[in-house]
């Protein structure tokens, strides 16, 4: 059996909002609690699984690999949310995207401070 990645638990102060926030940016479906968490499920069969704490949160990163059609859907669901975007991780360049290995990328935050990511091309996979 290969290795795959399953699933990551993602710390939230509202499970049930972020989980809806994330499902309907990348056009996901938010699914059935299962025990203390609210999962979104990607194409590939990873699922993200929203947890509640009442502790401060550390912001992760998580990354999407999408379609140039899918790229253009959710970018624009980020513009019409009136989302602040980013060309980079480190959000020194708002209000722009970026053109990494030949494809098109974008950042924004989820209410947790997390910072997601929209990718058309994997890293290292083409032409800076």
């Amino acid at each position: 059996m290969a290795v795959e990645l399953n699933h990551t638990i993602v710390a939230a102060h509202d499970k049930t909002a972020s989980a809806q926030f994330l499902a309907d940016l990348l056009g996901l479906q938010v699914e059935p609690q299962y025990g203390p968490f609210i999962p979104v499920q990607t194409p590939n069969g990873v699922t993200l699984d929203y947890m509640d704490t009442d502790d401060s949160i550390t912001p992760q990163h998580y990354a999407f690999l999408v379609s140039e059609d899918d790229f253009d859907a959710i970018f624009a669901r980020v513009r019409a949310a009136g989302l602040t975007y980013w060309a980079d991780p480190h959000h020194d360049h708002p209000g722009e995207i970026n053109h990494n290995d030949g494809g098109r990328g974008a950042y924004f935050d989820d209410p947790n401070g997390h910072n997601l990511e929209i990718l058309t091309r994997p890293y290292g996979s083409g032409e800076d």
